[in-house]
C-alpha cells in the first residue's frame, strides 16, 4: 500500500471536511453577515479544486468512498486499494470534525446530514435518497470525463471542483448535501443519536450512485465511441 497516496487522502479529506464545517459553523453567524448556502458550497468547491491541484497527482485526489468505489466501478481504480482509500478517508474526516469540536462554537447537530428535523426542508427519506444517488452519480460522471485522456488537459480540478459546488448549492437544503460517507460520519459521530441513526442513508445512497455514475461514465467514455 502506497503510504503516500494514502496520506494523501487523509490530508485531502481532513481539509475538504474543514470546508464544511468551517464555513457552516461560522459564516452563518458572522457579524459581517452570513455566507450562506452559497458561502458553503463555494468553500468546498474552492478546497477540493485546490487539493486536486496540489495532491491530487500523490493519490488520485478521491477524498470521498464513493468516488473511491466509484472509480472502482469505471475501471479506473484497482479494488484492492480501495479498503485502505476508505480507512484514510474516514480517519480525515474524523480528525477534522475533532479540530472543530476543539475550536467549539459548533450547532447541536455538528452540520450532520439527514432526513425530516435534520433537512432544512424538512425532506422526507425519499426525497433525500433520491438527490444524493442522483447526485453522487452526476459527480462521478464529471470526474471520469474531465479525467480523461480525450478531455482538455489541465482543466479536470476546475470541472471537478465547479460540478461539486453546484452540486452542494442543490443538496444543501434538502439533505444537507453529503455525496461523500466520510463527511457524513464526521458530522454524525458528533452530532448526536439521531444524526447517528440516519447514517446508512448517507453511506449507502453515495456509494449506489457512484457506481452507478462510474459505470455509466465508463460506458460513455469507452475508446472507439462516437
Amino acid at each position: 500500500m502506497n503510504q503516500r497516496a494514502l496520506a494523501a487522502e487523509f490530508v485531502g479529506t481532513f481539509m475538504l471536511m474543514s470546508s464544511v464545517l468551517g464555513a457552516a459553523f461560522y459564516s452563518f453567524g458572522a457579524p459581517a453577515g452570513a455566507a450562506g448556502i452559497l458561502g458553503v458550497a463555494f468553500s468546498i468547491g474552492l478546497t477540493v479544486m485546490a487539493l486536486a491541484f496540489s495532491i491530487g497527482h500523490i493519490s488520485g485526489g478521491h477524498f470521498n468512498p464513493a468516488v473511491t468505489l466509484g472509480l472502482v466501478a469505471g475501471g479506473r481504480v484497482n479494488a484492492n486499494t480501495a479498503l485502505g482509500y476508505i480507512i484514510a478517508q474516514c480517519l480525515g474526516a474524523l480528525a477534522a470534525c475533532a479540530l472543530f469540536y476543539v475550536i467549539g462554537r459548533a450547532p447541536p447537530t455538528f452540520a450532520a446530514n439527514g432526513y425530516d428535523s435534520l433537512s432544512m426542508l424538512r425532506s422526507g427519506l425519499l426525497s433525500v435518497f433520491l438527490i444524493e444517488t442522483v447526485l453522487t452519480a452526476f459527480f462521478l460522471i464529471v470526474i471520469m470525463g474531465a479525467t480523461s485522456k480525450r478531455a482538455p488537459a489541465g482543466f479536470a480540478p476546475i470541472a471537478i471542483g465547479l460540478a461539486l459546488t453546484a452540486i452542494h448549492i442543490m443538496a444543501i437544503p434538502v439533505s444537507n448535501a453529503s455525496v461523500n460517507p466520510a463527511r457524513s460520519l464526521g458530522s454524525a459521530v458528533f452530532g448526536g443519536t439521531l444524526a447517528l441513526s440516519q447514517l446508512w442513508l448517507f453511506w449507502v445512497a453515495p456509494i449506489l450512485g457512484a457506481v452507478i455514475g462510474g459505470t455509466i461514465a465508463r460506458w460513455l467514455q469507452e475508446e472507439g465511441t462516437s
